[in-house]
């Protein structure tokens, strides 16, 4: 019974699952990012990678800390062997406790600790803009896909317009051939023939917005949905040219971009690597101390026994102060066992201790890691300045790109409306049929032709313009 019932309730989880699976989701570019971001491994390992640099940083704050330490020994011994309490030879068994704390701190190592947690710091905030770093990656990824939805769903509604108007052109010319009023045999065939084509590019153009839906879905790491919509964005006019040049939006970027920001800092990080490597150089100051004590079943005294004290020999002895065991008597002394918390107290000791330690020949140990850490340095420094080209370059052919589709959808504007007017000058002479079905499918076809690359001039536009706003850090919708 009961399995029965976990078998209708996964069943029923699992309809649920399929039937949002295929219900019209409507997606906005906000709910993509947030989910983008939250689904990306790379942004999940950056943000692991944080929480370690974290955890070093932590470290090597509690390094300045003393250290502190116990500990607490038992030895059971057993025929001749060294007695804890006198030091000498002694035939017997023994049970011997040890007590000890100890503690220690470096007073001086030439600065090492301190350069350390500069360097752990730098490299903690260079994890956090690595974290945002990729966070940005995958936003302005995200943004690129989204847009391009956005460009091949408009192409495909423009295509599916186009084909419309070759049905109504098509069906006219069919009415024409029947009545034998079309101007050329060849009327009817050519219009078919531009249905035909105006069907495969509602064909190409659906093929190519189900490939930007999946290129997005894959990017959101979420399975694919077909029939997900997606919310259009104000990209319908042009204000004009972006307002910023080149040199500007790098200079920005340099000062914004989280990318740029992790990079001079893991190179400040090495620098203060070096500063630890050199410190270690230096001899090292510590302060140490602690406290031990100990007991031993060794441990006995010698009691006087007055002429009013009664004695068993060899067992136990009445004195004023109570019952004592008694190992041996010899006229008016014995020997008795210190009590274990008499020992405990008895034998409590302390020391301190001020060390110097001075490196004189370690195997070029600590002359190497200075090498090592200047190499490191140098490769930071490799690594900042590559960073900082790549971006300027990316920053120029990103504007480049953006000034392209500017320049290029203003000039494609003005051939709208240029082939608008010819198409409707070419339908007025085609219904007075004094035009030919091929001058009149060439009309169509160029103004066909110049709807789409209008549509693709803006969208470029648009995604170029948004990826110059990444780079200076005020991406928005």
């Amino acid at each position: 019974m009961q399995l029965r019932k976990y078998l209708l309730t996964v069943l029923s989880i699992s309809c649920s699952i399929i039937s949002y699976a295929q219900q019209d989701t409507v997606l906005t570019l906000q709910q993509c990012l947030d989910i983008a971001i939250k689904n990306n491994l790379n942004v999940k390992q950056n943000g692991l990678a944080m929480m370690q640099d974290k955890i070093y940083l932590n470290q090597a704050r509690e390094n300045l800390l003393p250290s502190i330490s116990g500990s607490a020994s038992r030895e059971l011994s057993q025929g001749r062997g060294l007695s804890p309490v006198t030091n000498t030879y002694v035939n017997q068994s023994l049970t011997s406790d040890n007590y000890g704390l100890s503690g220690s701190i470096t007073v001086f190592n030439g600065l090492a600790l301190q350069s350390a947690i500069k360097q752990a710091s730098l490299a903690y905030q260079a994890g956090t803009m690595d974290f945002q770093s990729a966070k940005d990656l995958v936003t302005v990824n995200v943004i690129t896909g989204y847009l391009s939805i956005l460009d091949a769903d408009e192409v495909l509604g423009q295509s599916k317009s186009q084909l419309a108007v070759a049905k109504e052109n098509l069906d006219r010319s069919e009415v024409l051939e029947k009545d034998g009023a079309n101007k050329v045999a060849s009327d009817l065939t050519d219009f078919k023939g531009a249905y035909a084509q105006s069907q495969v590019n509602v064909v190409l153009a659906q093929n190519s917005l189900d490939a930007a839906k999946l290129n997005l879905f894959q990017l959101l790491n979420i399975p694919y949905n077909k029939n997900a919509k997606f919310q259009t964005l104000n990209a319908q006019d042009l204000g004009g040219q972006y307002g910023s040049n080149p040199d500007d939006i790098y200079g920005t970027a340099l000062q914004q971009l989280a990318m740029v920001k992790a990079a001079t800092l893991r190179r400040e990080s090495a620098e203060k690597g070096v500063k630890v490597a050199q410190g270690q150089l230096f001899p090292t100051l510590s302060l140490s101390g602690g406290i031990s004590t100990n007991y031993s079943s060794a441990g006995t005294k010698s009691v006087f026994i007055d002429s009013t004290t009664s004695a068993v020999p060899g067992l136990y002895v009445n004195t004023p102060t109570g019952k004592q065991s008694v190992f041996s008597t010899s006229a008016n002394n014995a020997t008795q066992n210190i009590s274990y918390g008499d020992q405990f107290k008895n034998n409590y000791g302390t020391y301190a201790l001020l060390s110097l330690n001075i490196p004189i020949f370690l195997n070029h140990t600590k002359k190497n890691n200075v090498a090592l850490a200047k190499i490191t340095l140098l490769n930071e420094q490799y690594i900042e300045d590559n960073i900082k080209i790549q971006l300027k370059q990316s920053v120029e052919q990103a504007y480049y790109n953006m000034s392209a589709a500017y320049n290029r959808y203003q000039s494609l504007k003005a051939q709208v409306d240029a082939y608008t007017e010819s198409y409707r000058i070419a339908k007025i002479r085609l219904d007075a049929g004094v035009l030919t079905s091929v001058d009149f499918i060439i009309a169509k076809n160029n103004l066909d032709g110049a709807n789409l690359n209008l549509i693709s001039a803006r969208y470029d536009y648009f995604i170029y313009s948004k990826v110059l706003d990444y780079y200076q850090g005020k991406l928005t919708f």
